[in-house]
C-alpha cells in the first residue's frame, strides 16, 4: 500500500474497514516520562482508547521503516531506549529512512503520517509553537506548518507554555487554523489548565467538532483544527509557580547559549527538573486526557 510504511494488523484492520482510528505522537510520550512510566503511560494510553472503541496508533520509524500502530513488544524496546532514540520531524523523515534509523515522531511528522495513509485525528501533549525572541531567531516549530497543510483533528493541552503563547496565537491565525477550546474559553498552557489567551471558538461536545471537521473537508479547505484540551484540574499545575520555573529556564538557555532544536528539549527539561514528580504526574495525565478525547472524537467523525 505504502512503499516505506508497516501497519501493526488491528490499524490495518481500522483503515481499510474506516472504523475509528487514533494516530498518537511517540516524541514525547517515549521521551517526555521516564521509563518504565513511559511504557505504562502508552500500555494505559492505548487501552483507554480501545474502551472507547478506536484503535490506537503511535507512529514511529523502526529499522528505516515508518510503523504506524507499535505491539507491546515494541512499546517496551523503545521505551527502554529512552534518551537514545532521534526525535523525527517532517524533514528527518527521508534521512533516517535511508539510514534505516530508528526514531521518534514529533506532532508535526505525527500529523504528516497520519494524514497521508487516512488516519483523521492526532492526540499529543502540546503543541509547538512560537518560541521566546522569535522576533529575532525566527524560531517556530513546524507542528504549527504542518497543521496548516494536514487533513487532521490534532488533539492537545494547548501550546507548551515554554512559548510565546500570544505570537503563537497571532501565527494560528495567519495560517488561517482555528483554535478550538473544548469545555474551555481559554487557551490551555500545556500543564496549567489556562493562560490569558482567549480560543477562537468553543466546543462542549465531540459531535460539533466532528461536524466542523467534516464541513472543513467538504469544502476542500486544507488544513487542519487544533483542539485545546485542558488537562484534568486534580493533576494541573500551578501556573504562577511554572512560569518562574519557565523564566529561570529562559535565563540559563541564553546563559548558555542554547539554540535551534535544543532549544525545546533544553527548556522542558529545565522545567522538569525545577518541578519535579508533579510535572511528571501531570505529562502522564495530560496524555491519557487527550487520547481520550481523540478517540471521541474519532468515533463521533462521519
Amino acid at each position: 500500500m505504502f512503499k516505506y510504511i508497516d501497519f501493526e494488523p488491528d490499524a490495518r484492520k481500522a483503515l481499510e474497514e474506516g472504523s475509528a482510528i487514533v494516530a498518537l505522537e511517540s516524541a514525547g510520550a517515549f521521551e517526555g516520562i521516564p521509563y518504565p512510566e513511559n511504557r505504562d503511560t502508552i500500555q494505559t494510553l492505548a487501552n483507554h482508547v480501545r474502551n472507547i472503541g478506536a484503535i490506537p496508533a503511535h507512529i514511529v520509524i523502526k529499522g528505516g521503516r515508518i510503523k504506524v500502530g507499535l505491539s507491546d513488544e515494541e512499546i517496551e524496546d523503545f521505551a527502554k531506549r529512552q534518551g537514545e532514540l532521534i526525535k523525527a520531524s517532517r524533514r528527518d523523515i527521508p534521512m533516517l529512512i535511508a539510514q534505516k534509523k530508528d526514531a521518534v515522531m514529533t506532532i508535526a511528522a505525527t500529523m504528516l503520517i497520519a494524514d497521508l495513509v487516512g488516519i483523521k485525528v492526532v492526540a499529543g501533549g502540546g503543541i509547538g509553537g512560537v518560541h521566546r525572541g522569535a522576533e529575532t531567531t525566527m524560531d517556530i516549530s513546524a507542528d504549527l506548518e504542518e497543521l496548516a497543510v494536514s487533513n487532521v483533528v490534532c488533539v492537545c493541552s494547548g501550546a507548551k507554555s515554554i512559548l510565546d503563547l500570544g505570537l503563537t496565537m497571532e501565527y494560528l491565525e495567519t495560517k488561517s487554523i482555528p483554535v478550538i477550546g473544548y469545555g474551555t474559553d481559554k487557551l490551555p498552557a500545556y500543564m496549567a489548565r489556562e493562560s490569558d489567551f482567549n480560543v477562537d471558538y468553543r466546543a462542549d461536545d465531540v459531535e460539533t467538532i466532528a461536524r466542523a471537521f467534516d464541513v472543513k473537508m467538504a469544502l476542500k479547505l486544507e488544513g487542519g483544527l487544533l483542539v485545546t484540551n485542558p488537562i484534568p484540574e486534580e493533576y494541573a499545575v500551578n501556573a504562577s509557580e511554572m512560569n518562574r520555573a519557565i523564566d529561570k529556564a529562559v535565563k540559563e538557555a541564553v546563559w548558555d547559549d542554547i539554540k535551534g532544536k535544543n532549544i525545546t528539549p533544553f527548556l522542558l527539561r529545565s522545567v522538569k527538573a525545577q518541578m519535579g514528580a508533579e510535572s511528571v504526574e501531570a505529562q502522564k495525565h495530560l496524555r491519557l486526557n487527550n487520547a481520550e478525547l481523540a478517540a471521541k472524537i474519532a468515533k463521533a467523525l462521519p
